[in-house]
């Protein structure tokens, strides 16, 4: 038995390649897990537990057919889906942690959260966040009229730079600041870690006071698919290639 753990699928009808490899993943190698989380970016942008669409109802359609299955399955908010709510979370089965939550993997006491809050050297965009994550503003969104978020998430979406791989310079700017790290470490008292929203796929070895401690970050599914496998035994993080043009049919 393992516990699975992804972030950053960025799922989105205009990409049926990563849809397809994601539901495979859920009807094959997740469905003996012990359980599964997902750390945020699960979609390229969701407008609200509203939604109507047909895209979003397949999505959520597969992850209740999964968890019917019994199988635990996590989500922390990334910041592309941080308004998915009680409403998603009641359709699909799928438990909302908060961001960071800490958890016990297999007698390793894990932190677990998205990731973008270890990204201070992007002072603009912590300030956004700040301020977009705001309880009174997430309700101003909420209450505008589906018409007009799905409008605004079609924008999001034609100008996201989330279907392609990011430059460096742009990896460079969203990357960890590592005295952030340590401090996460040090205020959560535990010695692993693993998050997503860097999208830069590595197992990291830190001191913290003289006592190694391991940061595993999860990988994007822009040109492939980013699983972690955790057992008793060891840790795996792994690829798995998307499927050819032609052979999306979900």
């Amino acid at each position: 038995m393992a516990t699975w753990f992804v972030s950053d699928l960025h799922l989105s009808p205009a990409r049926p390649d990563i849809a397809h490899l994601f539901f495979d993943f859920l009807r094959d190698e997740a469905r003996s897990a012990d359980a599964l989380y997902i750390l945020g970016d699960l979609f390229d942008a969701w407008i609200g537990d509203d939604d109507t669409s047909a895209f979003a109802a397949q999505v959520q359609d597969e992850l209740r057919r999964y968890t019917d299955h019994g199988i635990p399955t996590y989500f922390v908010a990334g910041n592309r889906d941080f308004l998915i709510g009680r409403r998603f979370a009641a359709r699909t089965g799928v438990k909302l942690l908060t961001d960071p939550y800490v958890i016990n993997l297999y007698d390793t006491p894990t932190l677990i959260l998205h990731g973008d809050l270890l990204c201070t050297d992007d002072v603009s965009y912590q300030r956004f966040r700040r301020w977009i994550r705001k309880p009174w503003l997430t309700k101003l969104l909420l209450a505008l009229p589906l018409r007009v978020r799905m409008r605004i998430a079609n924008k999001l979406r034609a100008g996201s730079k989330t279907q392609q791989p990011l430059s460096e310079a742009e990896l460079a700017i969203m990357d960890a600041n590592q005295e952030t790290v340590l401090r996460y470490f040090k205020r959560y008292q535990v010695k692993q870690m693993i998050h997503g929203h860097t999208h830069r796929p590595a197992v990291h070895q830190h001191d913290i006071d003289g006592v190694s401690a391991t940061r595993i970050v999860l990988g994007d599914w822009y040109t492939q698919g980013s699983m972690l496998k955790v057992t008793h035994a060891e840790q795996d993080l792994r690829q798995q290639a998307l499927p050819a043009a032609g052979h999306c049919e979900t």
